[in-house]
């Protein structure tokens, strides 16, 4: 039963991480760089979260909506800023840009709400789920650990559907694949770009609002879920979206099931089992990875990126 536990914690903090990494891997199909203001802005979704929370006091879910459109517009601002007068320059001009938009968001946010822990409200409530195994022992779900699992299956499959069914989604896909060839059949590449930057940063801002209720908010987390993204992207295959879930799954499993391995297996114990020793052995798999199969577990050929 302890094993389906954390199993199911896998899969809520993984489905929260998926968001993260997905927003991340659409922008880098559309603009082939890298925007390394991810981490930072799904800081700035926890935050808003927070803010929304204290001007309207409804549950997480309702407020989720509305967090995702100021999130879409903060992207908007993100491509027309940092990406669009930068786009014919060096590649290092773009990423420095998005490294200075992630630096603004993070001293802005501690000017504005000073360092300290935050915390959103929960998405449903509180409450917990018990399954009793008849033995003293049993699977206990939090309410928020399902609507979190629920709310990001919801936007994967809603992202999925836009992408499949719509003339839209068809071309952001378009653009993401090449944008000389979608510029010369008449797609207006530059706004399928400024629209994957609203997607994207939209999905960061959900993320942010998902993860802020169990492990809080600073405005310095940004660079760790920026780590993640990154890991994500390059586990699952550099430009794959299914591979960027994939990978965040994995970076959850991690995180939750190693540090858990001596109550599974009493045999093992000490120090190497903990959340450090996880961060430890998952960053050696990148390693094995990198260099046994660098285009990742999917399997996407390599393509040179900005």
């Amino acid at each position: 039963m302890l094993a389906l536990q954390l199993l199911f914690n896998a899969l809520a903090l993984g489905a929260a991480y998926a968001l993260v990494a997905l927003g991340f891997v659409l922008i880098l199909n559309a603009t082939g760089a890298v925007n390394f203001a991810q981490g930072d802005l799904v800081m700035a979704g926890g935050y808003g979260g927070l803010v929304l929370a204290r001007m309207l006091p409804v549950p997480g879910v309702v407020l989720l909506p509305l967090l995702m459109a100021g999130m879409a517009a903060l992207g908007l601002m993100v491509a027309l800023v940092a990406y669009f007068p930068l786009r014919r320059r060096p590649p290092e001009a773009v990423f420095i840009s998005t490294i200075a938009i992630g630096i603004i968001l993070q001293n802005g946010t501690n000017i504005l709400f000073g360092p300290e822990l935050a915390r959103t409200p929960a998405l449903l409530g509180d409450g917990e789920f018990r399954w009793l195994d008849g033995v003293g022992g049993g699977l206990v779900v939090s309410a928020q650990s399902v609507a979190i699992i629920v709310v990001a299956a919801l936007l994967i499959a809603g992202l999925h559907l836009l992408f499949s069914r719509t003339q839209f989604g068809r071309r952001l896909r378009a653009t993401a694949q090449d944008r000389e060839v979608a510029s010369a059949i008449g797609i207006p590449v530059d706004a399928m770009v400024a629209a994957t930057f609203a997607v994207g940063v939209a999905l960061a801002g959900a993320a942010g609002l998902l993860l802020a209720r169990g492990f809080f908010v600073t405005p310095n987390d940004g660079g760790n879920y920026m780590l993640k993204a990154y890991i994500a992207v390059t586990i699952g295959g550099w430009g794959s979206i299914p591979g960027a879930v994939a990978g965040a799954a994995l970076i959850a499993l991690f995180e939750v099931v190693f540090p858990a391995l001596p109550a599974l297996v009493p045999a093992l114990g000490g120090p190497a089992f903990s959340q450090n020793g996880a961060t430890i052995v998952l960053d050696a798999l990148i390693l094995v990875i990198l260099v046994a199969r660098p285009q990742g577990l999917f399997g996407e050929a390599s393509k040179a990126r900005a």
